[in-house]
């Protein structure tokens, strides 16, 4: 059984820095794409960032670029995103999700619609 369980959310000031985790199991942690979306109130799912546990490709969303940091211990098959520099408008729920390094493309990566498995979403809240 596939589970994804997000942690590290939590309430911090603008320019604060959080740490996300997404710990995996039940499935070949390798060979596989975690993303990171949020959702924020009354607004659309959308992707923050993905790595390809395969090779470790790294990929971001522009409104993260240059702030979020995505990475992966596959000995542990925990992946982080850590986010500097944070704006009220990263205020949202984030999820860590999963996909077969083979059903995404370049251009697909970051979109949600492809992500077989999800996790429960960690809340994550920045006041200015």
């Amino acid at each position: 059984e596939v589970q994804l369980v997000e942690s590290g959310g939590g309430l911090v000031q603008t320019g604060g820095s959080l740490r996300l985790s997404c710990a995996a199991s039940g499935f070949a942690f390798a060979d596989y794409v975690i993303g990171w979306f949020r959702q924020a109130p009354g607004k659309v799912r959308e992707g923050v960032s993905a790595i390809a546990n395969s090779d470790g490709s790294t990929y971001y969303a522009d409104s993260v670029k240059g702030r979020f940091t995505i990475s992966s211990d596959n000995a542990k098959k925990t992946v982080y995103l850590q986010m500097n520099s944070l704006k009220p408008e990263d205020t949202a729920d984030y999820y860590c999700a999963a996909v077969p390094v083979s059903y995404v493309t370049i251009t697909t990566i970051l979109q949600k619609r492809w992500y077989t498995d999800w996790g429960q979403g960690t809340q994550v809240s920045v006041s200015s």
